[in-house]
């Protein structure tokens, strides 16, 4: 299976490149990057200059490229590409290079958002085919800022290995965001297997390949609270792991694994730990939403344990902010936890939802047995992010809140057509 162009962008294909066809071989496309393209290095430059690999159907075969940067090019790329925060003084830099690995999932798709926003230039691949459109928040502005710096590629990590290797090589990204895992809690106790040979031995594969990639800046693994398992007070990075689930220890493998690497090699990994995102695009199968879906469509909630279990949520857009800065400053081999201040159990969530769309708790809402494994809190101190990266969560739990009943109003049609529960893909 060859990498495969969007049928919306007709000839044009990856990374902005233009593409031509070969007759009769439609699993094959050659091109080379256009020097006006944003995701070009500029004019002038021989790695500008030279034609993008050729990925053949099938075998996994790539004709490299027959020239490489000019020397001292990377440097001078870091140098341009430095700064960039939202909200800072304009500066004169090339757009940066982002490989978003996983960018259907709802943390990858709203930051594929952000970091267009913010100027950079974007890959997007994940396993299955795009999103539908409610789900992808860098298709609500419109499509013109997506013409030249962004592109997504169908492509499994358990799979396409070297395809994605590939991409990689030829694109060349200044920073590479990994969201992509088997995420779901209570499923990992059905296929246990799935999850570690996703989260685990394919991660494994991949990293293989990137760590000889020494024009990576930093390689950012988007971990999880839930390798720390249930804890009391303020959990801290330096916490040891306590995976109490499949998927929790399927995560906790992977980090350990990528210490390795950075320990042998320098691999330029930092890690995020997030709490519990939500905002507009979510899955519905997640609280926020499927409390709200429920309401609006007329089902009743299933209410796991009675929904004591205590969470902190943030917004998407912070945890993109921060995602960004890490990226962009983080220090190498340490991990960073995002998280707000504010927590509430589920079953407040489930209460407040109800009190925005007018709705009965007691009618809509009804209490099941506890799910397996499932951590009492897991509350996190965000105190090292917030110093050493200037990062800081704007977005209030009710505006959040909010947000996310507009965007469910907006596209209940639409919503109503998508699957309402998690669907499991090995």
């Amino acid at each position: 299976m060859g990498l495969r162009p969007q049928p919306r962008d007709g000839v044009r294909g990856v990374a902005g490149m233009l593409m031509s066809f070969r007759p009769n071989d439609p699993g094959r496309f050659q091109g080379s990057f256009a020097a006006e393209n944003p995701l070009s290095l500029g004019s002038g430059t021989a790695f500008n200059r030279r034609p993008f690999a050729a990925f053949s159907g099938g075998t996994g075969e790539c004709h490299r490229p027959i020239s490489k940067p000019v020397h001292g090019e990377r440097n001078r790329r870091s140098k341009l590409a430095a700064g960039g925060i939202k909200g800072s003084e304009p500066v004169l830099r090339m757009s940066e290079r982002i490989l978003v690995i996983g960018s259907n999932s709802f943390s990858g798709a709203s930051f594929v958002d952000f970091a267009l926003a913010d100027g950079a230039s974007v890959v997007g691949i994940s396993r299955s085919a795009e999103a539908h459109p409610a789900f992808l928040p860098y298709r609500w502005q419109g499509a013109d800022r997506l013409q030249d710096r962004f592109r997504f590629l169908q492509l499994d990590l358990n799979t396409d290995t070297d395809r994605i290797a590939d991409l990689a090589g030829d694109f060349r990204p200044d920073y590479v965001i990994n969201f992509a895992a088997q995420s779901m809690v209570a499923e990992s106790w059905l296929h246990p297997d799935h999850w570690y040979q996703t989260n685990v031995v394919a991660n494994v594969r991949l990293h293989e390949r990137l760590r000889k990639m020494d024009f990576i800046k930093r390689y950012v693994h988007v971990s999880t609270p839930e390798v720390y398992g249930s804890c009391s007070g303020n959990v801290t990075e330096e916490a040891p792991y306590n995976p109490s689930t499949p998927y929790a220890a399927s995560r906790a493998a992977c980090d350990l694994h990528l210490m390795t690497f950075f320990k042998n090699y320098k691999f330029p990994v930092v890690f995020t730990r997030a709490a519990n995102v939500f905002g507009p695009g979510q899955q519905l199968y997640r609280i926020i939403p499927r409390t709200a879906l429920y309401i609006l469509v007329g089902r009743k909630l299933q209410l796991h344990g009675g929904g004591h279990s205590v969470r902190s949520f943030i917004h998407i857009r912070d945890v993109s902010d921060g995602t960004l800065r890490i990226a962009r400053s983080g220090a190498l081999g340490e991990v960073y936890h995002l998280s707000t201040k504010v927590t509430h159990s589920i079953r407040q969530v489930v209460e407040i939802v109800c009190h925005k769309l007018g709705a009965d708790f007691s009618q809509v809402v009804e209490v099941v047995g506890d799910r397996p494994g499932k951590d009492a809190a897991y509350l996190l101190d965000s105190t090292k992010v917030r110093e050493r990266l200037g990062w800081k969560d704007a977005i209030s739990f009710e505006q959040g809140v909010d947000e996310t009943l507009d965007w469910m109003k907006r596209h209940l049609s639409e919503l109503r057509q998508q699957p309402f529960d998690y669907i499991h893909k090995a």
